[in-house]
């Protein structure tokens, strides 16, 4: 399952990506994954999830991210919950490209029974219509 926390910059995404991330700790037995593009959150984060700096695994575009979140499941049957802050900074895209993206992060997810909630820093109202189902 992906749900997208979709709004414009500086209208408290991240801080509530965070809320959710620990909030989700308390309430799973399984791992949480907290992945951004800087470790500028990483002591705001619960120490008990994984928080993930992309920068230090070089990626820098969506495949890169799709590989190493495959890797992360295929290692560990334990996540139950991916949260992915800076998404557009991470995969490098325009919106208007996330479709494949999304569609296979959507399949991990559903095959590895966990969730993936993200960030897009972009205005709702011009989300297209095949993200609009997932905004929360």
């Amino acid at each position: 399952m992906i749900q997208l926390i979709y709004a414009p910059k500086g209208s408290g995404k991240t801080k509530r990506l965070i809320d959710l991330a620990n909030a989700e700790l308390n309430s799973t037995k399984g791992d949480v994954v907290f992945i951004d593009d800087d470790k500028r959150y990483m002591y705001d984060v619960a120490h008990q999830a994984r928080f993930v700096d992309v920068k230090d695994y070089g990626i820098e575009s969506g495949d890169a991210l799709y590989g190493m979140l495959c890797g992360m499941v295929s290692q560990n049957y334990d996540i139950e919950a991916i949260f992915i802050d800076a998404f557009l900074k991470i995969v490098k895209m325009d919106v208007a490209e996330l479709k494949d993206l999304m569609d296979k992060i959507g399949s991990l997810c559903e095959k590895n029974n966990c969730k993936a909630v993200i960030i897009i820093s972009a205005e709702p109202d011009e989300a297209p219509d095949f993200l609009k189902p997932y905004i929360i």
